[in-house]
């Protein structure tokens, strides 16, 4: 029986790349025991067991830059962590008998692949920023195959990386809906033009502030265009569609959709522009439907990896960068106009950023790892 132990997590962009992976050795190894090793305080913890999967507890925490007294305390309590990372990694690995250890992320992975190498097991890693993690850097120089997300990422990596180019799987839900069919499920004019904005599941503050001065923007203009905003479910943010009618801004428009969460497969068949942060997963499933965007990255990320990601549209001509320090409401909303007064750019942009989809990203993966697992 095949047995596989993957690692990573943190946040969903590294937990959910790593289930996607264990579905796909499912597919071709229904049999394959598959287990996970994550941090039992984060996302990975609950993910996890609920896809079905056993879960093996490692804690391990990242090193704080900025030096004050809490990252003092916190630094402190990541070196004890990691002192102790390494046993608690070999007993997960000698538990689990993998045959094949993949880590896709995260502090986490750094001590499983890590001794998953040293003790002679396969090893393989998951990248997927156009700027690579620090821990995949390292674990990339003894690894037996780096799959990568972008070919951007590959400069970044070790010489002797064995690096090959997968693209990041997308949820099957995406490019099942057309375009008229999504807007008229979501009771839109298909003739006009429709933009969704999102700062992700939790929602991001700068988004939220840029959007409501958008909305009012269409509104003082007589815009017509249908906007679909995800103002994210942290609790701060529960009060925002009450600041927007202070602000005068009319949230019953019917060209109006206005929810702290909503259906993201749906709303991006919908729209024809994209606003959006620039996690790796997000512009994934945006070159999967071939959506022109706006893309503002969070600075509070590691190494500014989102910048990178980000920058791989727009180089390409899918999509168009306005870094937090740059921003401006006079900017923002020129760009947005820019883009819904010109059908044809905005075309161009959807044609390009379909081009940036690797479509067959599950066989490649597969691909890379049939080796290692025959092996």
């Amino acid at each position: 029986m095949l047995r596989v132990l993957l690692a990573g997590g943190g946040t969903a962009g590294h937990v959910n790349p790593a289930l996607a992976i264990a579905e796909i050795i499912k597919k071709h190894y229904p049999d394959a025991e598959i287990s996970f090793a994550g941090n039992p305080e984060k996302l990975e913890a609950r993910l996890v067991p609920a896809a079905g999967y056993k879960f093996y507890p490692i804690k391990i925490e990242g090193f704080q830059r900025k030096p004050n007294w809490v990252n003092l305390k916190r630094n402190i309590h990541a070196a004890g962590c990691l002192v102790k990372s390494g046993s608690t990694a070999k007993k997960i690995i000698k538990e689990a008998k993998p045959d094949l250890v993949i880590g896709t992320g995260g502090y986490v992975s750094g001590p499983i692949v890590r001794k998953a190498a040293k003790m002679g097991i396969k090893t393989a890693i998951h990248e997927q920023n156009a700027f690579p993690g620090v821990t995949n850097k390292i674990l990339a120089k003894s690894a037996d195959v780096v799959m990568l997300t972008v070919k951007e990422a590959e400069k970044y990596m070790p010489e002797n990386a064995k690096t090959v180019v997968t693209g990041l799987p997308v949820r099957g839900a995406f490019n099942t809906m057309s375009k008229s069919e999504a807007k008229k499920q979501l009771g839109f004019d298909e003739n006009e033009i429709c933009v969704l904005s999102t700062g992700g599941s939790l929602g991001a503050r700068v988004l939220n502030e840029n959007i409501a001065k958008l909305l009012k923007w269409y509104q003082d203009n007589d815009v017509k265009v249908c906007h679909i905003h995800s103002y994210g479910t942290y609790q701060g943010y529960k009060d925002y569609p009450e600041k927007l009618e202070a602000m005068g801004i009319d949230i019953n428009n019917s060209r109006r959709i206005i929810k702290d969460y909503i259906n993201m497969p749906v709303a991006m068949a919908a729209a024809d522009l994209v606003i959006s942060r620039c996690g790796a997963a997000s512009l994934a499933e945006l070159e999967a439907m071939g959506r022109a965007s706006v893309l503002i990255p969070s600075p509070m990320v590691a190494e500014n990896h989102q910048y990178y990601n980000g920058m791989v549209l727009q180089n390409a001509g899918a999509g168009f960068v306005i870094e937090e320090k740059d921003l401006t409401e006079k900017l923002f909303i020129d760009t947005v106009k820019g883009l819904i007064e010109d059908p044809e750019k905005l075309r161009q942009c959807s044609e390009n950023a379909a081009k940036l989809h690797v479509a067959d990203t599950e066989d490649r993966i597969f691909k890379a790892l049939e080796p290692l697992i025959k092996g």
